[in-house]
């Protein structure tokens, strides 16, 4: 089965023959900066898509890259998703994203994150990161201790805590809002949905799935998830083998990103997709067009799972209110379901579309600030 071992390293076989300047140029990215410390083997990246509506927010994630280049790919492509997830979510923040190349087991230590967090403030607040794979709460704390610039910090420290319950939420929302645009009605009971990661986000996905009584099938390379997913929620297991064997209602994917490809496209037997994973299309514009050919609705990813950058963008502007929160991914519910029925009645790919409302509201504050 043809899938990425990172969560993102999706794109063309164009983008992966590019240049970063040409990517860069391509995307629109502002910037893209770079750190090595020989003492700490730190090598992070970060990316800076777009300022225009506020400090580029992102989170950071560790990973042990094949090459350089696929980290540099990585933060280039997430960085873009930020920027349109914050922008579509009607946020006044900016997308980035940060990446350290490494094994986390090995590298990450309080000296390691501390000269991360400098790096981070050499920025004077351009870039603004949080968590993300790899990087705890505790983790943060450290990045915390030489830079202002971070979110996403716990509870005991004035912060939000994880953001993954808002992001499942708002998963959730996206879920209905695809379920209403394929069946005519959002209600998820007896629904069958192939659920892909049972992670932080995944797990609690499931528990809202299973108390709408729908019959949910899961997937997950941990085997101690997929048990407890069995034994807590009464999941069907299903092995990542078998994923796209299954005939369901939706597909969920919250783990892999580039699961949509030319590999799995042609054998989903699925009516909608909406999941939490990032850049879940390979490639937006041919596998975007492959869904729409065989009939299959899709609510773009940077849109259904926006619960988590709402509450990190509250916690840093000092305005986080969890029952506010949930009414806000609430609203995840109508903005899909908006970008869903214009896509139809254009016979444009969703995820296209929904890029398209980010950048008229990028371009239009954008203007409004230069006419100041």
């Amino acid at each position: 089965m043809k899938v990425n071992t990172v969560e993102s390293l999706s794109g063309s076989t164009e983008e992966k023959g590019m240049n970063t300047f040409d990517i860069m140029a391509k995307y629109g990215h502002e910037q893209i900066v770079q750190c090595y410390d020989e003492a700490t083997g730190l090598k992070a990246i970060i990316g800076i898509h777009s300022t225009v509506l506020g400090p580029a927010m992102g989170g950071t994630r560790m990973w042990n890259y094949a090459s350089d280049e696929e980290g540099i790919l990585d933060v280039l492509r997430l960085s873009r998703g930020m920027t349109y997830k914050s922008a579509i979510s009607g946020l006044n923040i900016g997308g980035g994203k940060a990446v350290l190349i490494g094994d986390p087991k090995k590298l990450k230590s309080e000296t390691y994150l501390r000269r991360f967090g400098k790096f981070i403030e050499s920025l004077n607040g351009k870039y603004v990161t949080a968590g993300d794979v790899n990087i705890s709460t505790r983790d943060l704390e450290y990045i915390r201790m030489e830079t202002s610039h971070v979110t996403g910090l716990p509870e005991a420290l004035g912060g939000g805590g994880s953001s993954s319950l808002i992001t499942a939420f708002g998963v959730y929302m996206g879920i209905k809002a695809a379920a209403k645009q394929a069946f005519g009605t959002d209600s998820l009971e007896g629904r069958k949905v192939m659920l892909q990661g049972v992670g932080a986000v995944g797990m609690r996905l499931l528990q809202y799935l299973v108390e709408e009584k729908s019959d949910v099938f899961v997937s997950d390379i941990e085997e101690d998830r997929l048990q407890y997913a069995s034994r807590e929620y009464g999941a069907h297991v299903v092995s990542p083998e078998q994923i796209f064997d299954i005939e369901s209602d939706i597909y969920a994917p919250c783990a892999l990103g580039a699961t949509l490809n030319d590999y799995s496209i042609p054998k989903l037997k699925c009516t909608a997709i909406a999941g939490g994973a990032n850049n879940q299309l390979e490639d937006e514009e041919k596998h975007g067009q492959m869904l729409m050919d065989k009939g299959i609705i899709y609510a773009p990813d940077f849109l259904v799972n926006a619960g988590g950058i709402m509450a990190v963008a509250a916690e840093y502007m000092g305005e986080f209110n969890k029952e506010y929160l949930y009414q806000k991914a609430e609203g995840i519910y109508d903005k899909c379901l908006e970008v869903l029925k214009k896509a139809k009645v254009q016979q444009q790919n969703a995820q296209l579309m929904a890029i398209e409302v980010a950048e008229a509201r990028i371009s239009a504050i954008g203007q409004l600030h230069r006419s100041l």
